[in-house]
């Protein structure tokens, strides 16, 4: 198990007595990660405000099962990802997409100055990425999550995501490849 820090075990503990001052202090303490969480992968900033409110009340009325297994953000942010991905379902903006055919002989050859990279520019190609491959890239690079849990996420094999952040990564590659040579 992770450490976190005594003020937010604390927190927790005085949450599970409906403690309303402790709950605000965890509220403000993790709000904008939740945030940008789903944000990143709802792309709306309504829906994943009001997303990240009922994690919150999600998380702070099934108090009584968090285990201590993981931290408190940890499984937050779990809730906050799961609730995300349910509501792009129902937006019907999350559709199982076949995977796109990227030529990676060529894109492997060419080298990139990742150095010279503006990390705005990388943000802005992941976000034009089909759902399926900008929601596996960014619970990988971004949220940092491994195969296996993005797997367990997704609800797709531990192949298919690896195929699928491999993809990904070859059709980012691609993009910033194609804006470089644009601007030559």
């Amino acid at each position: 198990m992770k450490e976190q820090p005594l003020h937010i075990t604390k927190l927790v503990e005085r949450c599970k007595f409906n403690d309303q001052n402790a709950q605000l202090e965890l509220y403000k303490a993790y709000f904008k990660a939740m945030y940008n969480t789903a944000f990143r992968i709802l792309k709306e900033e309504f829906e994943a405000e009001d997303i990240v409110q009922e994690s919150f009340l999600t998380a702070f009325t099934k108090l009584d099962t968090y285990r201590e297994e993981v931290t408190f953000g940890a499984w937050l942010k779990r809730i906050v990802i799961n609730k995300s991905l349910t509501q792009l379902k129902k937006n019907n903006r999350y559709k199982e997409v076949k995977m796109e055919v990227v030529l990676s002989q060529e894109i492997e050859e060419t080298t990139i100055e990742y150095s010279k990279l503006e990390v705005k520019k990388v943000l802005d190609c992941i976000n034009k990425l089909k759902d399926n491959y900008r929601l596996v890239i960014t619970l990988h690079l971004i949220e940092g999550y491994d195969y296996e849990e993005i797997a367990q996420i997704m609800n797709y094999s531990n192949e298919n995501v690896r195929t699928t952040i491999s993809r990904a990564k070859k059709k980012i590659k691609q993009v910033l490849l194609t804006e470089i040579n644009a601007k030559v």
